[in-house]
């Protein structure tokens, strides 16, 4: 059997989580005012502490508004809030969220080749370059199961990205894929197509590799295009 740590959650992320589900959900919704710290406290069975940390929590990522000495009011999270939010819009209650996947693909697809351009035009050392594509693109090519190919692919774009040289991109970039994990045991049938395309993968590595622009972002949509359409086909038939 093999056992995995146990991580331990404060109290103040368990609070948080449960106010940020009901956000998200539109159970809270825009405007809505929550109790008082006491009145939560009290109801969750936790310390006001805790639940101060949590609502200041919930503030930086822009779901409530907290005013001392006033009520803690929900905001609108299409307005307020971050990209951090989309691993929690994208499955809620354990369920997908077909319209959040939908938006996740649409940019993937949409700023994939533009990320593809800049390393093209950014990459310092070719050679260097070079040599990280040809070890992620072996390992791939080499891996037989299905969910590990899609983490080697993964590790293919956090390369892309890095060259790019775009830290705009690479946070972008970060929260699309703590979105896009979670599913990867789903996505996996449809995604066998992009992750088997290893001559897609080396085509696109050499056109950033010799410093070619447009040939670099018309090989990336022609690499992730495919099950993109895929993926949008099957989740508009839900």
């Amino acid at each position: 059997m093999a056992l995995q740590p146990v991580v331990k959650r404060s109290v103040s992320a368990d609070v948080f989580e449960q106010i940020a589900a009901d956000v998200l959900s539109g159970e809270l919704a825009p405007g809505a005012t929550l109790p008082s710290e006491r009145q939560l406290a009290e109801a969750l069975g936790v310390s006001r502490p805790a639940v101060r940390e949590a609502l200041q929590r919930l503030a930086a990522a822009g779901l409530v508004s907290v005013r001392q000495g006033d009520a803690t009011t929900v905001l609108d999270y299409r307005r307020g809030a971050g990209l951090e939010v989309l691993p929690r819009l994208l499955v809620q209650s354990g369920v997908l969220e077909p319209s959040v996947a939908r938006s996740i693909l649409e940019a993937r697809l949409h700023n994939g080749p533009k990320i593809a351009e800049l390393a093209a035009e950014r990459r310092t050392d070719p050679e260097q370059v070079r040599a990280e594509f040809d070890r992620i693109i072996e390992a791939l090519a080499a891996e037989t199961d299905p969910i590990a190919k899609q983490r080697h692919a993964l590790a293919y774009w956090d390369h892309v990205v890095d060259t790019a040289d775009s830290i705009v991109f690479g946070l972008m970039f970060n929260m699309l894929r703590a979105a896009y994990e979670p599913a990867l045991g789903a996505l996996a049938p449809i995604m066998s197509a992009e992750v088997d395309n290893t001559a897609g993968y080396r085509d696109l590595a050499a056109a950033i590799v010799a410093g070619r622009p447009k040939q670099a972002a018309k090989q990336a949509r022609a690499l992730l295009e495919p099950a993109t359409k895929a993926l949008i086909g099957a989740l508009s038939a839900t």
